[in-house]
């Protein structure tokens, strides 16, 4: 075992010695020794739960033989950090979290570990570190919280920030923007629409790093214990015979991870996530595999942030199991932690919502949940849910209204200088010009909210909340620090998008984009300390943020 390193030989006495301090004896020196990297903290409503899920998890290492580490790991609320200096520190979280895991793992030799993980950068930063450390591994993660209830309708965090934007079009009062605050996440949970961090929970099951079951299983469900508790007697057998994530991991896996993230519909940021992921794993992937794929698979389930559904509504057509079962004839065949393989659990699992969860002949689109758009103003790529895009905003040519930063464009917004027909143009926010790629729910919430989501259109080198619906195009590479297309724009030129036909224009030769950035200085935002470093070591967008 991996773990005889620090506990195994006359040699080890010392090391020994601290272990016995921490309650350890002699019987247990020969025992597997299993991490928890728990992210709980009372911050996150997707995180206050897991100390009960992670003591879930030691029960059933103990019991399968093992003896239980657990050490903590950051997690930052998306929502909370929203609009400020805060999200600049988001993505780069996965990266913080993914290197915990490696220190804490790699330090203390061992044998095989156990995610306890919530919400958006937190399950990929563990992911990461399955892949990068290839020692026994599995997650659990948190699961949903239930959808709130507002005047009767069911309501969600996309439905606080929208009511910021009736507000500013006069169209709800003070007293009605309190009344969604207060009823729209009713307890601990992942915000319940299908918004990134549960998009990572259903693809975490789909690659076979979670029990089957586990990523639509509410956070309230009380069968979230039992499945911690068989996660971890799992996670002492799969160290026992040294089942590691890569055996389990592969292309074939993240091909289907993508299939069904076009099939559910997922959040534009598994674009970033998937290819850190499958990079960790050995695997080379890039943008033109998500629309490659999404040309194949249909979307067959419409939860919020663009349909009426929300993640219990999935659960309870069968969660992700329905879905393998749907997308069957699509599946390549893979292994999981669960043990059956991916189309074994496809095979004999079954929908039980016909509407909820359509099948493949009757979808709600006919293609999958994101597009990659490319063309003079993105040529390495950009990125659109297009399954919560409206008809008529499909294709659209509109005017640019260019702004330096996300709060330029939130004080025009609030100031009533938005008009139909513009294009909002949000540059400088990418991964090294913020730095930190911030996601911006709050702008495409005021203009959903103000009633011209069917007339304005944004675009940035930076990123959108999973909860964000419309025309709202992100990672736009290369991005304006980088000298790309977008940091030539101007305000007044005419900008393209064209989704069904992957393009993304503007109206400028290629000489009058040279010349303007010839004269083009980038905006400096000095940052520093996290930030600093960070800038030096992201990579593009179009190859998933990460560090290099």
């Amino acid at each position: 075992m991996r773990s005889d390193k620090i506990k195994t030989g006359l040699d080890k006495a010392p090391s020994r010695s601290l272990l016995r301090a921490t309650g350890l004896s002699d019987e247990d020196f020969v025992k597997p020794f299993i991490g928890i990297a728990n992210s709980w903290n009372d911050i996150v409503p997707g995180h206050v739960h897991l100390d009960r899920i992670a003591d879930a998890v030691r029960e059933g290492i103990e019991e399968a033989g093992g003896v239980a580490f657990t050490f903590g790991v950051p997690g930052v609320c998306d929502g909370v950090a929203m609009g400020h200096q805060g999200m600049r520190y988001s993505l780069v979280s996965r990266e913080t979290i993914a290197d915990c895991c490696e220190v804490m793992v790699q330090s203390h030799s061992l044998d095989g570990w156990v995610g306890v993980t919530n919400c958006d950068k937190i399950t990929p930063g563990m992911l990461m570190a399955a892949g990068r450390l290839d020692v026994p591994a599995a997650m659990v993660t948190g699961g949903p919280m239930e959808a709130g209830k507002l005047e009767g309708v069911p309501a969600d965090l996309q439905t606080v920030f929208e009511a910021l934007g009736q507000y500013r079009a006069g169209k709800l009062d003070e007293s009605a923007v309190h009344r969604a605050e207060c009823a729209a996440c009713p307890g601990e949970g992942s915000c319940s629409g299908l918004f990134t961090a549960n998009t990572m929970a259903c693809l975490t099951e789909v690659m076979g790093l979670s029990l089957e079951g586990c990523g639509t299983m509410m956070a309230n469900d009380p069968r979230k214990l039992e499945l911690a508790r068989e996660t971890g007697r799992r996670m002492v057998e799969l160290a026992k015979k040294g089942v590691t994530p890569r055996t389990i991991v592969d292309a074939a896996s993240i091909r289907n991870a993508v299939r069904v993230d076009m099939a559910i519909g997922g959040s534009t940021n598994t674009a970033l996530h998937i290819p850190a992921i499958a990079r960790e794993f050995g695997v080379d992937m890039n943008l033109d595999l998500f629309d490659s794929i999404s040309r194949e698979i249909p979307h067959i389930t419409s939860l919020r942030p663009g349909g009426p559904y929300h993640m219990r509504d999935l659960e309870e057509a069968g969660g992700i199991p329905a879905v393998l079962n749907r997308l069957l004839p699509h599946l390549e065949d893979a292994p999981t932690v669960s043990g059956p393989s991916l189309r074994e659990i496809a095979s004999r699992s079954s929908v039980k919502d016909h509407e909820v969860l359509r099948p493949l002949d009757r979808p709600y689109h006919e293609e999958g949940g994101i597009a990659v758009l490319k063309g003079n103003l993105a040529p390495e790529g950009s990125v659109v849910k297009q399954s919560a895009v409206s008809d008529s905003m499909l294709r659209f040519t509109g005017k640019a209204k260019v702004y330096d930063s996300e709060r330029e464009a939130m004080e025009s917004i609030m100031g009533g200088e938005v008009e139909e027909g513009m294009v909002l143009v949000i540059r400088y926010e990418g991964p090294k010009g913020a730095p930190g790629m911030p996601e911006m729910l709050s702008p495409t919430s005021l203009i959903a909210g103000m009633g011209l989501s069917e007339g304005v259109a944004l675009i940035t080198d930076g990123r959108f909340s999973g909860a964000t619906r419309g025309g709202s195009i992100g990672h736009v590479c290369p991005e304006a620090y980088d000298m790309g297309p977008i940091a030539a724009l101007r305000d007044g030129d005419v900008i393209t998008i064209d989704i069904p036909a992957r393009r993304l224009e503007v109206d400028l030769s290629a000489e009058e984009i040279s010349a303007r950035l010839y004269d083009v200085k980038p905006i400096d935002k000095a940052p520093r300390g996290v930030l600093r470093k960070y800038r030096q070591l992201v990579q593009s967008a179009s190859k998933g943020a990460y560090l290099d």
